[in-house]
């Protein structure tokens, strides 16, 4: 894995990578403001479904920075924040509470959905620079593949958890999360860790492998006519 250090994506391929990133954050983004609604219980400690979609942004902002660049990471979470804040706010309308409650829920403003899509804003944007300024730091200093994005987990997980959790539910309007949000948001940030520790980190790894591979593979020479 080593030797992947040297592999850059080719620019031919930079827009289309970005573009699809752009819409793979958004879409990880609303996912996870549908699901951080829906509380599940842990081994006795409360937690919500968002805990295992989140971590996905990180394992592709790892692979962005390291086989695009730091700057064009950056491009994808400026590009992917306004929209994501604003269609999370329209599915956590229609879809508040688990339940499909119709599009004419969108003619009232809805204050706690947006307040967990506005926290969501802040905590994507914070952790998400944080993840790519460590996750860089790392890699240029460290040959071991596994220590950049291990890092890049601990530390922009921990920003993303406390900013969004302390910005959506403190003083909630929703009783049991203002009650609960300390102890679900260390649960939670236990849970995103450990998947991104025992799954995700494994997964770069894999997927970094394979994409290096397919960058080196040599080009089949044109049929003669």
């Amino acid at each position: 894995m080593n030797s992947a250090h040297a592999v850059q994506t080719p620019a031919s391929r930079v827009p289309f990578y970005l573009s699809l990133l752009v819409a793979f954050h958004i879409a990880i983004v609303i996912a996870s403001n549908y699901l951080v609604q829906l509380p599940i219980s842990l081994f006795g400690f409360h937690s919500t479904w968002g805990a295992f979609s989140f971590p996905f942004i990180f394992l592709a902002t790892d692979l962005t920075v390291r086989l695009i660049g730091k700057a064009e990471a950056r491009r994808v979470i400026t590009r992917a924040m306004l929209p994501a804040l604003l269609v999370s706010y329209i599915v956590g309308v229609i879809f508040h509470e688990g339940r499909f409650n119709g599009w004419e829920a969108l003619q009232t403003f809805n204050s706690f959905v947006f307040r967990i899509a506005l926290a969501s804003f802040a905590a994507y944007v914070l952790g998400q620079l944080l993840d790519i300024q460590v996750f860089d730091r790392i890699r240029q200093k460290s040959h071991a593949w596994w220590m950049a994005p291990a890092a890049a987990s601990v530390f922009g997980q921990a920003l993303d958890t406390a900013a969004f959790f302390s910005i959506a539910f403190w003083r909630s309007a929703d009783p049991f999360m203002a009650a609960n949000w300390v102890e679900i948001a260390l649960v939670d940030y236990v849970i995103k860790l450990a998947v991104s520790l025992l799954l995700f980190v494994p997964a770069y790894g894999v997927v970094l492998a394979a994409l290096v591979r397919s960058m080196r593979m040599p080009t089949a020479p044109a049929a003669a006519s």
